[in-house]
């Protein structure tokens, strides 16, 4: 045909120019065409689903330069505060990729919290030692979780094998219950002293105890025989406001009282519960809270049984020293050689940075180690024996250091002001001005030990210091008092006898001499911030 066939090499397609268009079901439908045209016929290219993300491939190789950023890369200045690549507790604000984990947010004595993301398995140990680093703690040891039901004045020390998760399980999702992180010399302190923590008197002469074993080898055979613990404690009667005296028994089966007198026939005794279902928490605050005839209260409750005033059952010993001796009994029927793996466990050495021992029980052994000399004689030192001696030597050597420090300080000084007398401040055994009962209080929470003390700002008298000492379970107070000689000014303890420049110096030289205290200083009463 002329004039309306064109011949055209190469496949090729109809386009049309339309002024709207519109797809339905992969096919075009044409609304309005106006010109015809031809063109080679193209594949046509996939369509592009832009609510979906783009997959950028890779494009670089193995040892290639990476690109430059216009940020540079800052190393991390604090590699220590990275949680351990074995580590179960992760650190940090974002949960991590694994589903086995669970955020834990612990406080601090000064009320501020840090939140840790901890595994399944996580103990009461790891999680312990990561709060150690992070808080950059000088001490590494007797540090504790303790479990605190603020509205129920209740509160524990956690054991070191048991599961963080384990024990948050048992909580009210509801509840004011927390984890504080805090020190706690006294955990194991009834293994280094078992007579102190367990009094003859408590230990029960039954017949199923070795015969002609002191209470020390019977706790030191927890695998084998074990003592049981008797005696009067104050019980809170059930939906009542009354407290009767009732006659205890504590053995591994369970917990029982006698309801005639101290009667242990057996139909005479009723048990509470077996041992391995009970939970026993120290209550504060007592007498305001439960009206307890004392202060020295503790409680047991079943582990089964939620977190309510009528679960508990409220008991009130006459005694720090009784109370103590319960609460330890409890600990080691229901742990038993667990406890003392734990122990030994806890004095482990770690090395420290500069590849020395860091640890309380070289300390502790030093200490045990040390005895009075005598350096008079031109044969050499011999060892004083004689106590009397002994005692008469220490009181020679304080004096020697009067006399030694009264000479230092009336020398020229070649840097003024190099240790200025407010340097106390900057100690952690420093409290400031809290008071009598505060300190008291601070001293129970992190454990009745003999040499745990603290100073603080005396609120009776100007311009004085009290030192708080724990000595056999109990807290005891001592003034002192800044005096002046020689146009100096001093502090004392003893009414002059012994002059110390400042309070860190009274607290260096009784670290290692008693003087006049009962006890040397041991363990400082510290707060860490989280």
């Amino acid at each position: 045909m002329k004039g309306h066939v064109m011949e055209v090499e190469g496949p090729w397609t109809e386009v049309f120019e339309c002024s709207e268009s519109k797809q339905d079901h992969g096919e075009e439908e044409l609304l309005g065409s106006s010109t015809l045209t031809l063109a080679p016929l193209v594949p046509r290219p996939p369509p592009v689903q832009r609510s979906q993300p783009l997959v950028i491939t890779k494009s670089r190789t193995k040892g290639s330069r990476p690109l430059s950023s216009s940020v540079p890369s800052i190393p991390n200045p604090f590699p220590e505060l990275c949680s351990p690549s074995q580590s179960p507790v992760l650190i940090g604000s974002h949960s991590p990729q694994s589903s086995n984990t669970h955020l834990v947010k612990v406080f601090g004595e000064d009320s501020h919290s840090r939140c840790l993301w901890v595994s399944a398995g996580a103990t009461v140990r790891e999680v312990c030692e990561i709060l150690v680093q992070t808080a950059h703690c000088s001490d590494q040891k007797n540090w504790a979780l303790i479990e605190l039901h603020q509205a129920l004045g209740l509160e524990r020390c956690l054991e070191d094998h048991e599961v963080v998760q384990d024990v948050q399980a048992r909580w009210h999702p509801e509840g004011d219950t927390k984890l504080v992180f805090r020190k706690n010399y006294a955990k194991y302190e009834f293994f280094r002293k078992p007579m102190q923590f367990f009094p003859k008197n408590m230990i029960s002469d039954s017949a199923d105890v070795t015969k002609g074993m002191t209470s020390s080898e019977l706790i030191q055979n927890m695998s084998g025989a074990c003592p049981e613990i008797q005696g009067f404690l104050h019980m809170k009667e059930r939906s009542r406001k009354t407290w009767k005296k009732v006659f205890f028994f504590l053995r591994r089966s369970g917990l029982y009282f006698s309801i005639k007198g101290s009667s242990k026939e057996p139909r005479h005794l009723q048990c509470i519960d077996e041992l391995k279902d009970l939970i026993v928490y120290t209550v504060t605050n007592s007498r305001k809270l439960y009206g307890a005839p004392v202060d020295f209260t503790f409680c047991v409750k079943p582990c089964k049984d939620g977190f309510r005033a009528q679960n508990l059952t409220l008991l009130c010993a006459e005694n720090e020293q009784t109370r103590t001796c319960w609460i330890s009994a409890f600990r080691l029927f229901k742990y038993g050689s667990q406890l003392q793996y734990n122990f030994q466990l806890s004095q482990s050495t770690p090395q420290c940075a500069e590849g020395t021992l860091c640890t309380d029980t070289k300390q502790s052994e030093c200490e045990d180690s040390l005895v009075a000399m005598d350096f008079s004689g031109k044969a050499g030192g011999r060892v004083i024996q004689n106590p009397r001696e002994a005692q008469s030597a220490e009181r020679e050597e304080g004096q020697a250091w009067r006399r030694r420090e009264a000479l230092r300080c009336s020398l020229p000084s070649p840097s003024p002001g190099s240790r200025p007398s407010s340097i106390h401040r900057t100690q952690p055994w420093f409290h400031g001005g809290v008071s009598r009962k505060e300190a008291e209080k601070l001293i129970e929470e992190q454990g009745h030990v003999d040499g745990m003390f603290l100073i603080r700002e005396s609120q009776q008298h100007t311009q004085c210091f009290v030192l708080s000492l724990c000595h056999k379970l109990k807290t005891k107070h001592y003034l002192v008092i800044p005096c002046n000689e020689g146009g100096r000014n001093y502090y004392t303890m003893n009414d002059g006898e012994t002059l110390f420049i400042d309070l860190l110096q009274l607290v260096e030289f009784h670290q290692i001499n008693k003087g006049s205290l009962p006890v040397c200083l041991k363990h400082p009463c510290v707060c860490v911030a989280l």
